[in-house]
């Protein structure tokens, strides 16, 4: 595989990560507002929808983190990391 493949398949990873994310976020928004309007409907008592926004959003974090946040593996860790024999 020559190095512009290369690229080019981790450019198109990138973008389906990106994406995924993307959706991830809308359904975290659209199942949570959902959730709030169950709860105004039924009393508007307990707030109980933060306990799924909360837990629901630290994943959103770590999601975040992982796509736009964390460095690509680079060939000098590979090395380090075959050197060890791990």
């Amino acid at each position: 595989m020559t190095d512009q493949n290369e690229k080019r398949d981790a450019a198109i990873k990138r973008v389906e990560a990106k994406r995924a994310f993307r959706f991830h976020l809308a359904l975290y928004g659209a199942v949570n507002l959902l959730l709030i309007a169950i709860w105004a409907i039924t009393g508007a008592g307990y707030f109980w929808p933060i306990w799924p926004i909360l837990g629901w959003g630290i994943g959103i974090a770590f999601h975040y983190w992982a796509v736009y946040r964390q460095k690509p593996i680079t060939e000098d860790e590979i090395r380090q990391e075959m050197d060890r024999g791990g």
